[in-house]
């Protein structure tokens, strides 16, 4: 049984090392790339993720001003029409 005094064995952190600076072994640099592509290919799913949101986003905003300007322009060739209409309905008297 252990007593209370004894230390608890915690776990190793990983240590930094310069791959270019300390002679590794081929299984260890070949260990070192595979992580690494680990660590690459789940950082590119996350930016993926925001890429493809953010796409979404500027193409509605986008559609939404070129829907608005469509809707505006149309507004307002009607809004000349009845102007027209108005003026051709009016009639002329001598007051005129």
């Amino acid at each position: 049984m252990s007593s209370q005094g004894e230390p608890k064995p915690e776990a190793q952190f990983a240590k930094r090392i310069d791959p270019t600076k300390e002679a590794l072994t081929k299984e260890q640099l070949q260990f070192i790339r595979q992580v690494e592509m680990a660590q690459w290919k789940k950082k590119t799913d996350k930016l993926r993720g925001r890429n493809v949101a953010t796409g979404l986003a500027i193409g509605a905003v986008v559609l939404g001003i070129y829907g608005y300007t469509f809707y505006s322009v149309s507004q307002e060739k009607i809004m000349d029409e009845i102007d027209e209409e108005a003026k051709v309905r009016v009639p002329k008297t001598g007051a005129n």
